[in-house]
């Protein structure tokens, strides 16, 4: 019998995977390995829209509040 495991994707992870991509990005083009060293660490809005998609993949939109 073929046990195949079947992936599910939603739209949540899909936002969260685009955000990483661009957040990495932005990283190789300042040749950082992580936003922590980065000027513009808790300036950047590419870093708090990761970060909101991170939260909302983990509440698959459910909404709520997310406070630093």
């Amino acid at each position: 019998m073929d046990k195949q495991k079947n992936i599910v994707i939603d739209e949540w992870e899909i936002k969260l995977d685009q955000k990483l991509v661009e957040i990495k990005k932005c990283q190789k083009d300042n040749s950082l390995e992580s936003c922590t060293p980065c000027d513009n660490f808790f300036d950047c809005d590419l870093r708090k829209k990761y970060v909101v998609a991170v939260y909302s993949s983990m509440n698959k939109g459910a909404g709520g509040g997310f406070e630093f």
